[in-house]
């Protein structure tokens, strides 16, 4: 079984801790840095040094080595044999495009945690829960939270 584990810096751990105990014969991790925080960084570099700095080598150079920081720790933590897949794109495109010959992915809730119901899941999350071409492995990265955080039935008058 192939397993790719889709490693993000809030929820890593959760992640590669149930794939820890899952039988695989091929495990990935993945993570992706978003095209869009390259270009925030770079657009706070230039307000900040001037527009005249063309150069994104050293915002993408420290992405890219906090990149392979994380890879480790999660290769570290899992304890067997991984192949690592460091991408840059669209996080949510280039995950399922990571799991075309996967057999399951693994990922954490990655919105409100605080609560149950479909606010638990940002964007990303729910385009690759909808798109994956695998059998998906959704985890809450903590204990969930109570059955009291569930929003009530809406109120519905009675026909006469």
């Amino acid at each position: 079984m192939k397993i790719v584990i889709w490693v993000t810096e809030g929820t890593w751990t959760a992640c590669v801790d149930a794939a820890r105990d899952l039988p695989a014969d091929h495990t990935v991790l993945l993570h992706v840095i978003d095209a869009d925080s390259i270009e925030a960084a770079e657009g706070a570099r230039a307000g900040l040094l001037g527009r005249g700095l063309a150069d994104n080598t050293a915002t993408t150079g420290t992405l890219t080595a906090a990149q392979a920081r994380l890879l480790d720790a999660a290769e570290a933590r899992l304890g067997r044999p991984t192949q690592r897949e460091a991408r840059h794109g669209r996080p949510e495109r280039e995950v399922v495009a990571a799991c075309t010959t996967a057999d399951l992915l693994v990922l954490a809730r990655d919105g409100d945690r605080g609560r149950l119901g479909p606010r638990s899941i940002g964007p990303h999350t729910r385009f690759v829960i909808d798109h994956a071409p695998c059998r998906v492995l959704l985890l809450w990265p903590e204990p969930p939270p109570g059955l009291e955080t569930m929003p009530p039935p809406p109120h519905r008058p009675r026909r006469a």
